[in-house]
């Protein structure tokens, strides 16, 4: 590669983890397994970064975490993990921005219900809600119909909602009544 390409993708690599990083943790639940995600978008990534078109690489980049993430999934040892609702400690809460302005138990709250949320549904909610994108550019990194993003994410926002409920309904009061 040369070394001005490289250079390229040493800049989009150092400005985008963070990025990376967070939307693999929402999609897995996991720190670790999101570093490993990164770290394999990262490795697909720089050997395509010759062919990558410059004014996509965002979404290019997004899909390729969003398949790491499924492959990864789809290992034989991944699929007899069980997720107990415990999650480990994450590090200096003030070290991501993202993460700062949330308050700690409402931020558990909301990462344990997603993580109840199947797969599917999780990475349309991840994609549509966290990352912002337009319903078609969901289809597209996911490789589905618009209509299937639509129903995905509806079906998810319910589960969502009645994960949070399970795990706490005095939030689901408080909040109602707030809307009052």
């Amino acid at each position: 590669m040369r070394a001005e390409r490289e250079q390229e993708f040493r800049e989009f690599a150092a400005a985008r983890a963070l990025w990376l990083r967070r939307s693999a943790y929402l999609l897995c639940g996991d720190w670790h397994l999101a570093e490993d995600l990164v770290q394999n978008t990262l490795l697909k990534l720089y050997r395509a970064w010759k062919r990558v078109d410059m004014s996509t690489v965002d979404a290019y980049a997004r899909k390729v975490l969003f398949r790491a993430w499924l492959d990864e999934s789809r290992r034989p040892w991944r699929r007899a993990e069980r997720h107990d609702g415990s999650l480990p400690e994450t590090g200096d809460d003030t070290a991501d921005p993202a993460a700062a302005g949330l308050r700690a138990g409402d931020r558990e709250l909301l990462l344990r219900a997603l993580s109840e949320v199947p797969p599917k549904q999780r990475a349309v909610l991840v994609l549509r809600y966290w990352e912002d994108l337009s319903i078609a550019e969901v289809a597209v990194a996911i490789g589905c119909s618009e209509g299937t993003v639509k129903s995905q994410a509806s079906r998810g926002l319910e589960n969502l909602r009645a994960a949070i409920t399970k795990s706490d309904p005095d939030l689901v009061r408080t909040t109602a009544m707030r809307s009052e």
